[in-house]
């Protein structure tokens, strides 16, 4: 019994810790990461011109953004399921879905003058934010539940 109490309370101080340091990344943004998006999408930006910016220093950025924002995903998905299976079919999509994703933000950005903002902030989003998480974690405890 008491084993199962401390296992629990490594589990919840651990997410919390992980927790904490994605709102770290999301809390120095600015300070830490490259993106002149960040003021272009908090103003209203549908009949603005795209701000310049640096194609590669932009890659950087977002790529760096991205895998920390993975690694400490894949830290909680590890500590909830403690399945190295799931932890390798969620690394397997995350590395699927930056490809896709930054390969579909960058040709949206070279490609027109004027983009469809909203899906480039929406492409962006997915880069920057840990969304997937979000989406991960209730599909595989509802796999787990159903098998």
């Amino acid at each position: 019994m008491l084993q199962n109490v401390w296992k629990n309370k490594q589990t919840i101080l651990g997410i919390l810790l992980a927790v904490v340091l994605l709102a770290v990344i999301r809390a120095f943004e600015n300070e830490l990461f490259y993106d002149p998006f960040l003021e272009f999408f908090r103003g209203t930006f549908q009949n603005t011109v795209l701000p310049t910016y640096e194609t590669g220093r932009l890659v950087v950025s977002l790529s760096l953004r991205y895998w920390l924002n993975t690694g400490i995903s894949l830290f909680i998905i590890y500590i909830v399921f403690r399945e190295k299976s799931l932890l390798q079919l969620s690394g397997i999509l995350y590395v699927f879905f930056y490809i896709v994703l930054l390969m579909v933000f960058i040709i949206m950005l070279r490609s027109s003058e004027k983009p469809d903002y909203m899906t480039l902030f929406y492409i962006r989003r997915f880069l920057i934010q840990p969304l997937f998480l979000l989406l991960f974690l209730p599909a595989f405890y509802y796999q787990k539940k159903k098998s």
